[in-house]
């Protein structure tokens, strides 16, 4: 006798319902994993930009917490009037732009032939903050200023200065600020704006403690002098009576 043998198969339906959870599995897969690369790559772009405008914010600090008192001389033209040089009356630019002269240009031994000075100049050149110098703090006539870009993605720059009292846009020439401030539109960030202290000038009414300090000082040595004046003539006095 015979065993009966079932050779009996998945039923179409059966096949199809494997198919469908087959790529299900398979969608829910592949959009994890797109999602974990989408988020790999925008904290990678992240990162790079933070990187990015950290480097910048720190090359423009270490620029103007060390401008000097020198004026601007350029192609061997007469020096510039004043220390800092904005806008049109940038030694550059026709464009947004900051120039001036900073000291404290690493020359390790004095093996380079030039001065510890550094012209520099910020423009916004194509929505890019690039920052320009000279080897020699006096440029020569046909000289091209080193070109470094520093942020893209940039629509507007702006600076202000703070002469003790109030943030202004102006800088009156021969004169020095005690902060300035760098205001950057980025495309991706929006305003961001870092304010830097300047070994600038002090207002001359910038101090009313020192000159009533002084006044009062002043005053306190007028009375010394008219005690002493009184007392020495007390004692000229008795020493007149003594002798009598």
């Amino acid at each position: 006798m015979k065993a009966f043998v079932n050779n009996r198969g998945f039923t179409l339906l059966e096949v199809l319902i494997a198919i469908a959870i087959f790529s299900v599995v398979s969608l829910s897969s592949f959009t994890i994993f797109d999602t974990v690369l989408s988020s790999e790559e925008a904290s990678k772009t992240r990162t790079e930009r933070m990187n990015e405008l950290q480097r910048a914010f720190l090359l423009i600090e270490r620029d103007l917490t060390q401008i000097a008192r020198r004026s601007i001389r350029v192609n061997g033209e007469q020096p510039l009037d004043g220390y800092i040089h904005t806008d049109e009356s940038s030694f550059f630019s026709e464009t947004q732009a900051i120039g001036f002269v900073r000291n404290g240009w690493t020359n390790p031994g004095l093996l380079l032939p030039r001065s510890d000075m550094q012209s520099v100049a910020y423009q916004l050149n194509e929505e890019t903050l690039e920052r320009l110098h000279f080897n020699f703090v006096d440029a020569v006539p046909g000289e091209e200023p080193k070109v470094r870009p520093l942020i893209s993605g940039v629509t507007s720059l702006k600076f202000n200065f703070f002469d003790g009292k109030e943030w202004q846009e102006e800088l009156a020439k021969g004169t020095l600020p005690l902060a300035i401030a760098i205001e950057i539109e980025l495309e991706d960030y929006g305003l961001v704006r870092r304010q830097y202290l300047v070994a600038g000038d002090v207002p001359e009414d910038s101090g009313p403690g020192d000159s009533s300090r002084g006044n009062s000082s002043r005053g306190k040595g007028s009375n010394n002098n008219g005690g002493n004046s009184t007392g020495g003539g007390n004692n000229s006095g008795g020493a007149s009576k003594g002798s009598k």
